[in-house]
């Protein structure tokens, strides 16, 4: 194991409010005090937060814009030792957010990089959805583009984990109907929006139903959404199910492999792309 350099300053990766501006720790507010810079993603923001605790620190801008660019004076700052603290604009940074290559960077120069825990979006949206939560897998925004939304929604379809997304208002309806082709209508979700702000919304349901319910209002799909899969509990990961591939030989002693295919994703209420994939690798 590697010593920290002591010559050196700390890098401290602090969370902050997701949305309501009292969910902050104690410690937080302290660090936020005591660091020598704050590295802020957009620092207009970050001011409300430390005005709210009255608090008076120099702040640069670091954001996925200039991140390269910011990475190399920041380790010079730490280098000159100086403690610097990295703030998202909301909840735990480098979680979708820039900071990843600092982190890398103060690794590989044995620079202490310290965590100040808090808020975080994902996990606060999954303990309160009703869905299993001893195993999950944590995949960040939903792609824009269809093909790419359906490819992504096609290999998730056999994970035996609970699923955390992102996705935006302009985008979630589309992104629900694909998924309801691909994991059924009856599938378990759990919808979260503006997690700990004044809209919050938690609702468990089937994705039939949520799509009915959110095309019902358009203003019920605003704001920052979080969905919540559950896990597949008839299929194990990368290997589908022993009744499934019961039906489909039945089936294709009969018919054409397509059809038998066709036939078998309508019994078992099973995507046929995923099924006909897993076939041919067979």
């Amino acid at each position: 194991m590697h010593k920290k350099n002591i010559n050196t300053g700390n890098l401290y990766i602090i969370s902050t409010p997701i949305g309501n501006i009292k969910d902050i720790t104690y410690r937080s507010i302290e660090t936020l005090k005591n660091v020598d810079i704050i590295a802020a993603e957009n620092i207009n923001h970050t001011k409300k937060l430390l005005n709210f605790y009255k608090i008076k620190n120099k702040i640069i801008s670091f954001n996925k814009n200039n991140e390269k660019k910011k990475n190399e004076k920041i380790l010079k700052i730490l280098l000159n030792k100086k403690h610097v603290g990295i703030v998202s604009n909301a909840g735990t940074p480098l979680i979708n957010d820039p900071g990843y290559l600092i982190v890398k960077k103060c690794h590989k120069k044995n620079i202490k990089v310290t965590p100040i825990p808090g808020p975080c979006a994902a996990i606060a949206a999954i303990s309160s959805s009703g869905i299993q939560t001893k195993k999950f897998c944590y995949e960040g925004f939903v792609p824009k583009k269809k093909k790419k939304i359906k490819k992504m929604l096609e290999k998730l379809y056999l994970e035996d984990r609970t699923i955390i997304i992102y996705e935006t208002s302009n985008r979630i309806i589309k992104t629900l109907k694909i998924m309801s082709k691909i994991f059924g209508k009856n599938k378990k979700i759990t919808f979260a929006k503006e997690i700990t702000k004044i809209w919050e919304t938690i609702k468990k349901t089937k994705l039939k139903k949520l799509i009915k319910w959110l095309k019902s209002k358009k203003s019920r799909t605003k704001g920052e959404i979080i969905l919540i899969i559950d896990r597949n509990k008839k299929l194990k990961k990368k290997k589908i199910y022993k009744k499934i591939l019961k039906t489909f030989k039945i089936v294709k002693n009969f018919l054409p492999t397509s059809t038998a295919i066709k036939i078998t994703s309508k019994i078992h209420d099973l995507n046929k792309n995923i099924l006909y994939k897993y076939i041919l690798k067979k």
